[in-house]
């Protein structure tokens, strides 16, 4: 599995724009949607769970690494795509999940974690210790983050041994993204400077020796710097390429390494090309997908409203918002303003705080409900043109069928398609 990142990086390497997707959702919809599109397309399919959603204990989402690999391998093969052109990644894997312990508390967990995904057959690890830990200065030193990399390296190789270490590919980089978006009101972005991305090479170089795995560096396959592109609540900041000239120079003296972008979502597909065209090899998405995924649920809702008497109705929206309401933990310290804007924001912001409440069982159950209800009867063309119009016309086009859980998880892939384009201009795909 190694060997095909190995080979987007080699033709990067060589002056072709080739890039890959990498899908950071643990959502069971999300994540066949990217499957069909793999499956249709015929790339390989990078899947990545973040360290909040699935670690050695459950994660928010109840998986540990296992858990969410045996997920992920099971949609794979219900719909018939091989398991030789998936790969798993770990992302963001490192201290954040303990950042309130001291610093050896919170690595030796960040050690267990990190050796949980590589003995669970993850095979791209990204490396985040940019979060301080309690009584850490801060911000963190580079020479700090670099150690605490190759000590999770160290955890990782130790934990499958030899054989298996060698189709690990790793990530670093300290000036990583906020995992799901901006916290606060985006002003103004500046891309990563040139010497600061020199430094964060020669302090990790420096700590891999340090810690005897200077052997590791040729599969360490990417770089996270900050091309300047990000989306916070309300606005997104788009890729500018003429402020990355000094940047993509960088790892021109790097065989084996290219770039890693984070925050790529809602970003244009010129955007999206522009980023692979400049060495940002793997484009990261997340929010995004559960974005258009709510645009489905909430459409084939508004839809339903249209066709199934009041009593019968799911009211998936009105479910939600319940139980978002209910448990504010997830949205309410993201969203200040007015109660009409944080009303506004827990439904439709960038940030989609909303994707954390998907396995609420009540909204489960209304999801459910939802798809029972409009596959019992025949959407009309006009209603389904009037909600999901780029889905009608796939409809009318005999493409696509018109049952509910197919419209969804082709709302989905509209994102993906422009992901497949970015990074394979010469993808064939009929659209």
């Amino acid at each position: 599995m190694g060997s095909w990142l190995d080979d987007v990086v080699q033709q990067q390497k060589a002056g072709r724009s080739q890039g890959i997707t990498s899908v950071c959702s643990a959502h069971p919809l999300v994540i066949e949607a990217a499957v069909h599109q793999a499956r249709d397309t015929g790339d390989h399919l990078l899947v990545e769970a973040t360290s909040n959603q699935v670690d050695q204990y459950g994660g928010y989402t109840g998986m540990r690494p296992a858990d969410f690999r045996d997920l992920v391998h099971g949609i794979a093969v219900d719909n018939g795509l091989q398991l030789d052109r998936v790969i798993l990644g770990g992302d963001h894997l490192g201290p954040n999940r303990w950042q309130s312990q001291p610093p050896d508390e919170a690595m030796e967990k960040a050690c267990a974690l990190v050796a949980a995904y590589a003995a669970a057959g993850f095979t791209k690890i990204h490396l985040d210790c940019s979060f301080p830990c309690a009584g850490d200065p801060r911000p963190l030193t580079d020479d700090l983050v670099a150690d605490r990399a190759a000590r999770l390296i160290r955890a990782a190789e130790d934990a499958v041994g030899p054989e298996a270490a060698e189709r690990i590919r790793y990530v670093i980089g300290t000036e990583v993204p906020t995992p799901g978006g901006a916290h606060e009101e985006l002003h103004a972005l500046a891309p990563t400077g040139a010497e600061a991305a020199r430094t964060t090479l020669e302090q990790h170089r420096k700590a891999f020796a340090e810690h005897g795995i200077e052997g590791v560096w040729p599969r360490v396959m990417a770089l996270v710097v900050q091309p300047a592109v990000e989306f916070d609540h309300l606005q997104v900041v788009d890729y500018r390429p003429e402020q990355t000239v000094a940047l993509r120079e960088v790892l021109d003296e790097e065989p084996a390494m290219i770039f890693e972008a984070h925050s790529t979502d809602y970003q244009t597909v010129e955007a999206l090309t522009a980023l692979v065209d400049d060495h940002w090899a793997v484009l990261k998405v997340g929010p995004g997908l559960t974005f258009a995924l709510r645009e489905a649920l909430f459409a084939l809702a508004a839809i339903e409203d249209e066709l199934v008497p009041a009593a019968e109705r799911s009211g998936l929206p009105e479910v939600v918002e319940r139980r978002m309401l209910a448990e504010p933990g997830q949205w309410e310290s993201y969203y200040p303003g007015s109660p009409a804007e944080q009303r506004l924001a827990r439904r439709y912001s960038y940030s989609d705080r909303l994707r954390y409440y998907w396995p609420d069982p009540e909204i489960a159950d209304a999801q459910a409900r939802l798809f029972d209800n409009l596959a019992a009867v025949d959407i009309p063309l006009p209603l389904l043109s009037a909600h999901l119009p780029l889905q009608y016309a796939r409809v009318r086009r005999g493409e696509l069928a018109a049952r509910p859980r197919d419209l969804a998880m082709d709302r989905v892939r509209d994102v993906l398609r422009d992901y497949s384009r970015a990074c394979d201009p010469n993808h064939k795909e009929s659209e």
